[in-house]
């Protein structure tokens, strides 16, 4: 009986867990992603799948956590050395597990993240930064987080691949950020993945902290729709329809041309938004994009980026590390965009509100939504929502080609 009952008690998880009490505090992480996820609504689609990959990973004897090969993509298999890329797909899955299979064959190999990119592309009207092209600029100046935290990072003893995997974080895009670091710094892609979707997450809470640190009251009071009757633009978009079809044909040949290396973001973005815009004769194609392939590469991506996340990889101090090179990035990005407002406001009659600098970021369009409620706490009248999105999609396309910057000078 009392072998039976020790028997018993090894098949569950409970000796491990006791033994190895770090499991409770990821546990603890998982219930809190949930919790901001379920309860406080941050980016539910994203955040719920990393949180329950979070808890997956974290329970011993499941089999369900991702196993990180190091930089030469050498992986410990049953105290065997193995070089994970030449181990066929199905012998991952059996001696690795199914999560392990779906990271290796969807995330590092590098496929889902332009597969999102053509989702986003397919969900983005790009009408509001095309009416308001001289706001696009500000999607420019918050990439300043990620060349700072760059530069910070190596000074801190980080390979300049590694500092550039964590300075893409403040670009506030997680495919980016991954197809960045599976291109420069692939051991690092589950710790820096966390960072970039949870910060992602969580922008209804930096922006507000960062807002309230550097503008005044009367700045954020700032009307656009006035300021664009005092000061009327002298240009006039004649066709819009035509105009949003030859922009992504047009950014694609640009992009192509002067950095090739972001064109598998860039391009996937803009075919989705070309689809997108040209209508009714390819609905189909647009509804699968949308939907069917937007909604399963996420649950895919969600899943196996929280998965990353076990109590072995992410309790050390490199981790930490990035969490905090992460956060500083995000927030010197707001920041960046924030001050080139300010300077801007200092030279021209016709103001602008500090909030569309603040949204340059790629968190398109949670981003815009959270600064549209700043602007309303402060002025009920004051809607900026169309102009922070004239900024906050330009720093989709911003953070794509910084991104393809940094892979074309270190990769």
């Amino acid at each position: 009986m009392g072998d039976i009952i020790k028997n018993l008690y090894e098949m569950t998880a409970f000796g491990d867990i006791i033994a190895e009490p770090q499991f409770l505090v990821m546990y603890a992480i998982a219930i809190i992603l949930l919790y901001l996820g379920i309860k406080k609504e941050y980016e539910p689609l994203l955040l719920i799948p990393i949180a329950f990959g979070v808890l997956l990973a974290n329970f011993p004897g499941g089999e369900m956590g991702i196993a990180q090969a190091d930089e030469n993509g050498m992986i410990m298999v049953h105290g065997v050395m193995k070089n994970i890329w030449e181990m066929p797909l199905h012998d991952i899955a059996h001696e690795l597990g199914i999560m392990n299979f779906l990271y290796y064959m969807l995330i590092k190999t590098g496929f889902l993240p332009p597969i999102i990119f053509m989702g986003v592309g397919a969900l983005t009207d790009f009408g509001p930064m095309l009416r308001n092209l001289r706001l696009s600029i500000f999607g420019a100046a918050a990439q300043l987080g990620i060349f700072t935290v760059l530069l910070v990072a190596i000074l801190m003893g980080f390979t300049p691949k590694e500092a550039a995997s964590l300075g893409i974080i403040g670009g506030a895009d997680g495919p980016t950020a991954i197809f960045t670091t599976i291109k420069l710094a692939p051991h690092l892609l589950g710790p820096i993945a966390i960072a970039a979707y949870s910060y992602m997450a969580l922008v209804p809470v930096i922006i507000p902290l960062v807002v309230n640190l550097f503008c005044t009251k009367k700045e954020l009071k700032i009307n656009m729709k006035e300021q664009e009757k005092k000061y009327p633009s002298g240009t006039e978009i004649k066709n819009m329809r035509v105009l949003k079809i030859i922009f992504p044909i047009a950014v694609t040949i640009v992009v192509a041309l002067f950095v090739p290396s972001a064109v598998p973001l860039i391009g996937m973005l803009m075919f989705g938004n070309l689809i997108k815009e040209v209508g009714s004769n390819v609905f189909r194609l647009f509804d699968t994009i949308s939907n069917s392939i937007m909604n399963t590469a996420t649950i895919f991506l969600g899943l196996c980026v929280g998965a990353t996340m076990t109590a072995e990889a992410f309790l050390n101090w490199t981790t930490i590390g990035i969490v905090v090179g992460g956060f500083l990035a995000f927030a010197l990005s707001i920041t960046g965009g924030i001050f080139f407002v300010k300077l801007v406001n200092l030279f021209t009659q016709k103001k602008i509100n500090p909030l569309i600098g603040a949204t340059g970021l790629s968190a398109v369009p949670m981003a815009s939504r959270v600064a549209n409620e700043i602007a309303l706490k402060h002025d009920p009248k004051n809607h900026v929502l169309q102009y922070c999105m004239a900024s906050n999609i330009s720093g989709v396309i911003g953070s794509a080609v910084a991104a393809g910057v940094l892979i074309s000078f270190l990769g």
